[in-house]
């Protein structure tokens, strides 16, 4: 099926939909969001757009490879993302499976300017994902975006681990999951001495032995998270390498 193109002024009137939802939903003190409106425009939209995110789910449960559903999201979600910008947008929140979902499927795809936005709007709002995710949105997200860091080390910028490490700093999720982040922390500091030019003008200070000893202080907290983390002969490479750089900056006696 051929994704729905929606016209600008369409895209316009999503966004001014799902941002007034949100503006008219007051937020209980617990931090949980409030429900979706079940009349008028709003909830005319939301149930169209929630109507076709289960035909795209449908579509997407026949397809087995992981490679060709990444693709077919990358297509699909943009018919969703003036709703979702707009519900993010605005100062308030309310339950909507179409703002969660699309979430997973920013960091399926990597769109991490979209990740970002939705993930920290939703946890600020307390949305709660679809039962289908079977996590907490806290621990979707760190073990997601971490497991991408882990699996492609330099594939996930930097600041977006950093911004979902501090999304999640004060979140109730399982040791092992922050581990994998801490993880993803360090292979990425150790990304950035692998790739260290002492010559450029964005170099950090410290050089190449400080960005091997801030991934050597992430993998130590990924190992006191967790010992099965798979960290510490990663641990022992970098204490090596800084070893060896500061034995070649030794003067001989």
């Amino acid at each position: 099926m051929p994704p729905r193109v929606i016209s600008p002024a369409q895209a316009s009137y999503q966004r001014k939909l799902a941002a007034a939802s949100r503006l008219a939903a007051a937020v209980p003190p617990t931090g949980t969001a409030a429900p979706m409106p079940e009349t008028g425009p709003v909830a005319t939209e939301y149930e169209l757009l929630r109507a076709a995110l289960g035909i795209d789910l449908s579509t997407l449960r026949n397809i087995q490879s992981t490679e060709r559903k990444i693709e077919a999201k990358r297509t699909m979600i943009e018919k969703y993302r003036p709703w979702v910008e707009g519900a993010a947008d605005a100062a308030a929140g309310t339950q909507d499976d179409i703002v969660s979902t699309i979430m997973i499927w920013a960091i399926d795809i990597q769109d991490w300017p979209l990740a970002l936005k939705l993930a920290e709007y939703v946890l600020l709002a307390g949305i709660e994902l679809p039962e289908r995710y079977n996590r907490s949105p806290a621990t979707l997200v760190a073990e997601e975006v971490a497991e991408a860091g882990i699996k492609d080390p330099g594939s996930v910028p930097f600041d977006v681990l950093g911004v979902v490490a501090d999304l999640v700093s004060d979140a109730d999720i399982f040791d092992q999951v922050r581990a994998k982040l801490e993880k993803a922390l360090g292979l990425a500091f150790k990304a950035r001495a692998d790739a260290f030019d002492p010559n450029a003008e964005s170099a950090v200070a410290g050089g190449k032995p400080a960005l091997l000893a801030a991934a050597i202080s992430h993998l130590d907290r990924a190992i006191a998270l967790h010992e099965g983390s798979g960290a510490k002969k990663l641990r022992q490479a970098c204490e090596a390498e800084l070893k060896k750089l500061s034995s070649a900056d030794t003067p001989p006696a």
